[in-house]
């Protein structure tokens, strides 16, 4: 098998779960989403892993901006001389809303789906180094 071929593959099963995840979470969290996730369901199985790796997709992209935006926050100690870059600026390299936009609620969310990712990501690190020593 191609490392290449493996390497994609595991790449899209990870997107798949991750939006299979938040399809769960949506399901279980919001009323009128669960009657449409159900009816989804029953619907072109297909579609519905288009639409669950789409939304894996943009799980990943929207943590690894919100990954950056906390990696790229100057120390408090090193503001006055980091803070020649503006806001508008920082902004449009990480494709973030400022710090002052997230809601507290959100961050929270984001933190744990970044912690489910990460997890997720060692499990099929594992997972790759087990099926190469088979």
């Amino acid at each position: 098998m191609n490392p290449d071929n493996l390497t994609q593959m595991l790449h899209t099963g990870f997107h798949l779960t991750l939006g299979a995840t938040s399809f769960l979470i949506e399901t279980l969290q919001d009323p009128l989403k669960r009657e449409e996730n159900l009816d989804k369901l029953k619907s072109d199985f297909g579609q519905l892993a288009d639409e669950l790796l789409e939304k894996g997709e943009m799980t990943e992209r929207e943590a690894r901006n919100f990954v950056d935006t906390i990696f790229s926050q100057p120390d408090d100690r090193e503001n006055a001389e980091s803070e020649s870059v503006s806001p508008k600026q920082s902004d449009a390299t990480t494709d973030a809303p400022p710090e002052s936009v997230v809601q507290p609620n959100v961050k929270l969310e984001i933190e744990e789906l970044t912690a489910q990712m990460a997890a997720l990501r060692t499990e099929l690190e594992n997972l790759r180094v087990k099926n190469s020593q088979h």
